[in-house]
């Protein structure tokens, strides 16, 4: 099978990191099984855009045991039936590495095409355990922070730093992604010392109104201190405007899916708005190297990152690259036991850890953005004062 023609965006950021030289027989493939249109595309564009940063570093270097490093590309059409085409697609170009979807559920087809056939998957961003050992298999990992990271990361510092002790969860079921952030809140707030869910209710992500939620909660004897809203694009929006609408002011806090201004003209002066960040694109962020990926990236594609979701990709590449050389070998078996051995690796957004049992991170040092009258930027950082276990990421 052929692999179908990639967007002209991705055909010339493929020549650029590929050095402009011609194929060679022994060059090293990265297969990108990702979203070049449609909704996935906002989340997997950037990564990918990101990744391509890095693999043209390395091949700047003298590339990867002495090869070169070649991308290829499948379109996913942000659909799950043709992500498993994409995936087998680049396969077929003769991948090493199978890159997929930022989304668990959007990704997984191309990641089960790549574990049928013995490859090494990498979910751009994904941020449910079962991007994983748990979903996809041994052979499966994620380069961001499990969900549940994130809904755990606010609850714990809202309370600790703001003060936050009651709660009204809003979780929208359409995706995994939104599910494990109030998992992982679920996870946390017994443990906080005054904890109380006074309400929860749940939304689809394409629902027109969430009218009969916002009544629940204009009904309670007291307004929470917070909304823990699980959710993401596009629906998102929609649900952050009508409660804003709505008369209601108190603080609302999501996951890093809804990092990004990019969106917030349709919320004008959106105020109280807090979420966890790996890195900021905001020119902010506390670490001035980040500052200057953000540079590096605006001068190659014309644009900042649009959102924390670019850096994953960077890191996927390095976490991959620094496991195959180690093993001496792209051979799929000995670079997963380099990556389990990973502790702590440095990475320029944060360290990474993977183990035999996930393959993602179930702690992590998070930067708080905070908007303000339609602004964001970092107030805080803040990691998790334990990891999460793994049976509570399973369950």
């Amino acid at each position: 099978m052929k692999a179908r023609r990639p967007s002209a965006f991705l055909c010339a950021t493929a020549l650029v990191a590929a050095g402009a030289l011609p194929a060679a027989a022994d060059d090293i493939v990265i297969g990108f099984a990702v979203a070049q249109s449609g909704f996935m595309q906002a989340y997997d564009e950037p990564a990918t855009q990101a990744a391509l940063i890095r693999i043209d570093e390395i091949n700047a270097g003298g590339g990867l045991l002495g090869r070169q490093l070649r991308p290829v590309f499948a379109d996913t059409s942000s659909d799950r039936a043709e992500g498993a085409r994409a995936g087998l697609e680049v396969i077929e170009a003769g991948a090493d590495l199978v890159v997929v979807s930022c989304d668990y559920d959007f990704g997984a087809p191309a990641a089960l095409m790549a574990e049928s056939n013995g490859k090494i998957s990498f979910f751009l961003c994904a941020e449910s355990v079962r991007a994983g050992i748990q979903g996809v298999g041994p052979h499966s990992f994620s380069a961001s922070v499990l969900a549940p990271v994130q809904g755990a990361t606010m609850v714990e510092w809202g309370h600790e730093v703001m003060g936050w002790n009651t709660y009204y969860v809003l979780l929208d079921t359409w995706t995994e992604y939104n599910r494990g952030i109030c998992e992982g809140f679920d996870y946390k707030a017994p443990l906080i010392e005054g904890g109380e869910v006074v309400g929860r209710d749940t939304f689809v992500n394409d629902d027109a109104s969430i009218a009969a939620q916002i009544t629940r909660i204009r009904n309670l004897a007291e307004p929470p201190d917070a909304i823990m809203l699980c959710s993401m694009m596009p629906g998102v929006v929609s649900a952050i405007r009508q409660i804003r609408n709505a008369g209601i002011e108190v603080p609302i806090l999501n996951g890093s899916g809804v990092d990004g201004s990019y969106w917030m003209d349709a919320v004008p002066g959106l105020s109280e708005f807090y979420i966890p960040v790996q890195g900021s694109i905001y020119g902010d962020d506390p670490d001035p190297a980040v500052e200057e990926f953000n540079q590096r990236f605006a001068e190659r594609f014309g644009v900042r990152p649009s959102s924390q979701y670019a850096y994953p990709g960077y890191v996927m590449i390095d976490v991959w690259a620094k496991a195959v050389e180690r093993a001496g070998s792209t051979d799929a078996a000995a670079v997963v036991a380099e990556l389990e051995k990973m502790e702590g690796e440095p990475t320029l957004f944060g360290p990474r850890t993977f183990t035999s049992e996930l393959h993602h991170q179930n702690q992590a040092r998070y930067h708080i953005v905070k908007v303000d009258n339609g602004t964001p930027g970092v107030i805080d950082s803040w990691t998790i004062s334990e990891p999460i276990p793994l049976d509570a990421l399973v369950r």
